[in-house]
């Protein structure tokens, strides 16, 4: 699902193309993309894009006459810009197309699970009233951020992956963050310190912004286009880098996996060298399940050796 540094890249390359300009028409390559009646979409085409922001993982765009265009990415959704105006949807996976003067936006999900949205509202308060509430914590004061994070006591990564408590963090980043601040991801948020809350703070601020630059730089200041919009990038430190080399003390990076979401982190920056227990694996090895990464390492060549000398 695409978080701050993803969404923010996106506006920073709409900005120079579609701001000040009239929407000229939106095409629907799926009925069930669009999730609202009123106000029509119609109501959206001939009239310029005023404004172009943020609210939470949504990006919005602001049209004259007060009508706000929101689209909701999801994990799958991304989007492409075609220079020509009226450019054909691609397949399966096209679900609209904005077509404006200076070329076409192109909204597309590669997935059996159409999940991506579009949505249209009319004034700051109906567009209010889709916000999940979520802080920004870019913008959000370190005060803010830490009465966010005791608001309910539960673990670091459910805490900041909650829309309702923090915006535009999700899966990939949180696990960047936690091991910037090297913090475990199943910390209870009741149990931090005030250096604890302070250090998350700096390092959720750290981490997304040097993503961010990052992701603006690699698309030219917003001159090029984000063409491979990903949670797994080689320069992360620990989120899809299981079993490979912590960059800080090069620890194997561990995971746990829960339902649809995994958990990557490394046991030794972030928890004392202390494994956390995947459900899966801890319920089927039950004692034999590894505590430390030395038990882990005892494991693993006991396994090995069981293989290369298997009893008679």
């Amino acid at each position: 699902m695409p978080e701050y540094p993803d969404l923010t890249v996106y506006l920073e390359c709409l900005k120079p193309r579609v701001l000040g300009r009239p929407l000229k028409k939106v095409r629907l390559g799926s009925p069930f993309l669009l999730r609202s009646v009123e106000p029509p979409l119609a109501s959206a085409e001939g009239r310029k894009v005023q404004q172009l922001r943020r609210l939470g993982k949504r990006l919005v765009f602001g049209i004259e006459g007060g009508v706000f265009m929101v689209i909701h990415l999801m994990i799958a959704g991304r989007l492409q810009w075609k220079p020509e105006s009226g450019a054909k949807l691609p397949g399966r996976a096209g679900l609209a197309g904005f077509d404006f003067e200076t070329g076409t936006l192109i909204l597309t999900e590669v997935s059996t699970k159409k999940r991506a949205s579009l949505t249209l509202v009319q004034g700051e308060a109906a567009l209010a009233a889709i916000d999940r509430g979520g802080v920004e914590p870019m913008v959000a004061s370190l005060d803010t951020f830490a009465d966010q994070l005791r608001k309910e006591n539960h673990t670091l990564k459910r805490s900041l992956t909650d829309p309702r408590l923090f915006a535009a963090i999700g899966n990939a980043y949180s696990d960047e963050i936690l091991h910037h601040a090297k913090l475990s991801p199943i910390k209870q948020t009741k149990t931090l310190t005030g250096e604890e809350i302070a250090r998350l703070y700096q390092s959720t601020h750290a981490v997304l912004k040097l993503w961010a630059d990052r992701l603006i730089a690699e698309a030219d200041g917003g001159k090029g286009w984000p063409e491979k919009v990903t949670a797994f990038r080689p320069e992360m430190a620990v989120h899809g880098k299981y079993k490979q080399p912590c960059p800080v003390c090069a620890s194997p990076v561990q995971r746990i996996v829960h339902a649809e979401n995994e958990t990557n982190y490394c046991a030794r920056c972030q928890n004392q060298g202390r494994l956390l227990a995947d459900r899966s694996l801890s319920r089927l090895l039950k004692e034999d399940w590894p505590k430390t990464l030395e038990e882990l390492e005892d494991y693993v060549a006991t396994r090995a050796n069981a293989l290369v000398n298997p009893r008679r």
